[in-house]
């Protein structure tokens, strides 16, 4: 509904959408770069699996980095970051937060970033790990910051790649949407929609071929039986996104941190459920990255010039150089 004419006119041209494959609610039918283990934790008096990858270096560093997926990712699109990272010596953990992709979707939880942080947490624990880096893109950014606020101690560097919450946007005239209208809107998901969406927020009008593989990723997970299920999860967690923003606690981040801004983000959360007349005054993420920054102590901002929400998906190259930067470490 957003979409701008270019975009539009892209997509009308690519000719009819295949049959989206039945992936599963958990992604039970989709293959993950590396195997996926899970931990088992309580919501609500059910039980609920995180799904995780743990991947082991060959000649390790002696550090950890935790990358944390966005909400319209999953941890399988930091496989290149992922394999980067390892390949100079770091332990990479890449959870699916409960809610999304391979992990449970309990239809009982009420999503916060301190839950998700908390089982985080929980994992690295789990795993012998009490102090990592961790990388957070989009939403996955938000819950990092939640997570260097409620653990600062346990946080090595914070890498923030164009998260989301660093404005509140309830301030900025966006009203709150209950649950139960962005459930029937999630009900409406389609491949066709993913792809207008990301297509014209994240990839400033321009698509690549390797970028379709995450589409068919998330639209597989809307087919089947299971389409309830995960719109229900994707409608809670965009109520977290809106009513839960970091912005107001940016004072709060004392690790190191640096912000990796993709300069043609177009993406500000809520736009579709403000007004016309309020949508134009949105700022996007890399219009808001440069204030945000001066609010936290430790904190320093690097621009990707031509790049969108998804730098580490556009261009993983330029990407994976720029977090080895700043983690300190040459490629070997």
């Amino acid at each position: 509904m957003m979409l701008a004419l270019p975009a539009a006119a892209l997509l009308m041209g690519a000719g009819p959408v295949p049959q989206v494959p039945d992936l599963g609610p958990q992604l039970e039918r989709f293959t993950y770069p590396w195997p996926v283990q899970t931990m088992e934790v309580d919501i609500v008096g059910s039980p609920a699996q995180m799904a995780f990858m743990d991947i082991a270096p060959q000649r390790p560093n002696g550090r950890t980095v935790v990358l944390l997926h966005g909400k319209n990712f999953c941890g399988a699109t930091w496989g290149s970051t992922a394999r980067a990272l390892s390949e100079v010596g770091y332990r990479v953990i890449v959870p699916d937060q409960i809610g999304f992709c391979k992990s449970s979707k309990p239809r009982v939880a009420q999503y916060s970033f301190e839950m998700l942080a908390t089982f985080t947490k929980r994992l690295l624990e789990s795993r012998g790990i009490t102090r990592a880096t961790i990388v957070g893109h989009s939403m996955g950014g938000m819950l990092a910051m939640r997570y260097a606020i409620l653990y600062p101690a346990s946080v090595d560097k914070l890498v923030l790649v164009n998260p989301l919450g660093l404005k509140d946007r309830g301030e900025e005239g966006v009203p709150y949407t209950d649950v139960d209208t962005l459930w029937a809107n999630e009900k409406k998901t389609s491949y066709a929609s993913i792809k207008a969406y990301q297509l014209e927020n994240y990839y400033h009008g321009v698509w690549k071929p390797s970028y379709d593989r995450w589409v068919w990723m998330q639209a597989g997970m809307y087919q089947g039986a299971g389409r309830d299920t995960v719109a229900l999860a994707q409608a809670k967690t965009s109520e977290m996104i809106k009513t839960q923003s970091v912005a107001h606690e940016l004072y709060r981040i004392t690790p190191s941190t640096t912000l990796i801004i993709g300069t043609l983000d177009k993406t500000a959360f809520g736009r579709a459920q403000a007004p016309a007349n309020l949508r134009k005054f949105l700022e996007p993420v890399p219009m808001v990255a440069p204030r945000a920054v001066k609010q936290m102590p430790n904190a320093n901002l690097v621009m990707l010039e031509g790049l969108g929400h998804s730098p580490q998906v556009e261009d993983p190259a330029r990407f994976e150089k720029t977090l080895l930067a700043v983690l300190g470490t040459r490629p070997r």
